[in-house]
């Protein structure tokens, strides 16, 4: 299972250019480079929101905090009184 000649890679080309046409290479090259372009945007829009959520529910999990700390002094000094 080595690896393919320049000779192979010559027939699989010219297969290719049989059964696509000349002209429909470009556009299907056209087409997947469009596809990866939006993949790849996809996945970074993901990534962003991804971070997004996250910060959020950091700042949730923080106000949270807060507000049981505030409460807790507040109850804290009504006993004292």
């Amino acid at each position: 299972m080595g690896s393919f000649s320049m000779g192979h890679w010559l027939i699989v080309l010219a297969v290719i250019v049989l059964l696509f046409g000349a002209k429909k290479i470009p556009e299907l090259a056209k087409g997947v480079g469009k596809g990866i372009k939006s993949f790849k945007k996809e996945m970074s829009d993901d990534e962003q929101n991804e971070q997004i959520t996250k910060t959020e529910n950091t700042a949730q999990t923080n106000t949270q905090a807060n507000t049981q700390a505030n409460t807790q002094a507040n109850t804290n000094s009504e006993q004292k009184a």
